[in-house]
């Protein structure tokens, strides 16, 4: 991630208002970049409305991604030339009660944005964020490399494997001059602020400060856990190589093998982190089918892209109780999320 590229540069992102989007504005933010969003309303217990995360925008616009006519006009006035599309129903187990709806805006919303995007000649790069899902998943005990099979049995899995087949579609089939897109895929991200239904942090952060046990559906399960910011930096790596060597491709943005955790060690660390009796225990009622072990290899970011994660597993967990507690404790949400930014960014520089 180069500092530089992003100074004074305008970005166009949708899905500005969700977890992963409000750390990604304050992210762009302290490297210098104009952010202007795209989204559905915020509901008020979300990051991006607890940390007035709007008030720091070059623009916001409220609007269903699904609609390609204001999409496209929105993007067309901001002026960006950089689009980072993380829009999505990115809730496994919302998928499963109503499909027709993830599908509609994980598949018709990202043909939505690329049809924007092929629209406005000013852009000449375009990241299409999906999920480490998007794999056909073997339950192997090694991580997924970009070449695998997509796959997808779940609803939210199959409509980001959708979302790739189709971004590569319109990307081979309409070519532009100038234009480069590519995918980026990411697991599980742990954070400060994380208000997502059915997630992880959430449930344990809640029940903690509560002083009762967490309630976990899947202790076993094992995911690539990283922080927020993470993934985060993948994607604005990617977009520096558009167009270029990045176009076209899928790339993979996960962490070291050894920080591939189950959900119980990582409520272990949180609880371990958090202290005061936090415990957890296992409800016994995994829901419906999840991948039960999956995991990512970036070697190809690594060594293509030069990215590579600055944060493992325990001091993800460590700034992401920290952000918590300290917010419980009277700090500003928009300071804590800017604080631990900036720190984030110290360390990449100190690491590049």
């Amino acid at each position: 991630m180069d500092a530089a590229h992003w100074k004074d540069r305008d970005v166009f992102v949708t899905g500005h208002t969700g977890f992963k989007g409000a750390w990604l504005c304050e992210l762009l933010r302290q490297l210098g970049a104009r952010v202007h969003g795209y989204a559905l309303p915020t509901p008020e217990h979300f990051l991006y409305a607890r940390a007035r995360a709007g008030e720091q925008l070059a623009g916001d616009h409220v609007g269903d991604i699904r609609d390609t006519a204001a999409l496209t006009q929105a993007l067309e006035r901001s002026g960006a030339g950089v689009v980072l599309h993380l829009a999505a129903q990115s809730v496994v187990r919302e998928s499963y009660r109503d499909p027709r709806e993830t599908f509609s805006t994980n598949v018709e919303g990202t043909l939505s944005v690329l049809e924007a995007v092929r629209a406005v000649p000013r852009v000449s790069s375009c990241v299409v964020v999906t999920t480490d899902k998007v794999y056909r998943n073997n339950e192997w005990h090694w991580g997924y490399r970009e070449p695998e099979p997509l796959g997808g049995d779940d609803p939210y899995s199959a409509s980001k494997a959708c979302a790739e087949l189709l971004t590569h579609s319109m990307t081979t089939s309409f070519p532009r001059d100038g234009l480069g897109i590519a995918t980026a895929r990411a697991g599980n991200v742990v954070g400060g602020g994380d208000a997502t239904a059915d997630a992880l942090v959430p449930e344990l952060v809640s029940r903690f400060a509560a002083g009762e046990p967490a309630q976990l559906r899947r202790p076993d399960a094992v995911r690539p856990w990283q922080h927020v910011l993470e993934p985060l930096s993948g994607y604005l790596t990617v977009a520096e190589h558009l167009p270029g060597r990045a176009h076209d491709r899928g790339w993979n943005f996960g962490p070291v093998a050894a920080d591939a955790l189950s959900v119980a060690e990582v409520a272990d660390l949180m609880a371990e982190q958090w202290g005061e009796g936090a415990s957890w225990t296992d409800t016994g009622d995994a829901g419906p089918h999840e991948a039960g072990l999956l995991m990512l290899d970036s070697t190809l970011a690594r060594t293509e892209l030069g990215w590579r994660p600055v944060l493992r597993a325990r001091e993800a967990v460590r700034a992401t109780v920290e952000w918590e507690r300290s917010v419980r404790g009277g700090e500003d949400p928009r300071d804590a999320t800017r604080r631990q930014v900036g720190a984030y960014l110290e360390a990449h520089r100190a690491g590049c």
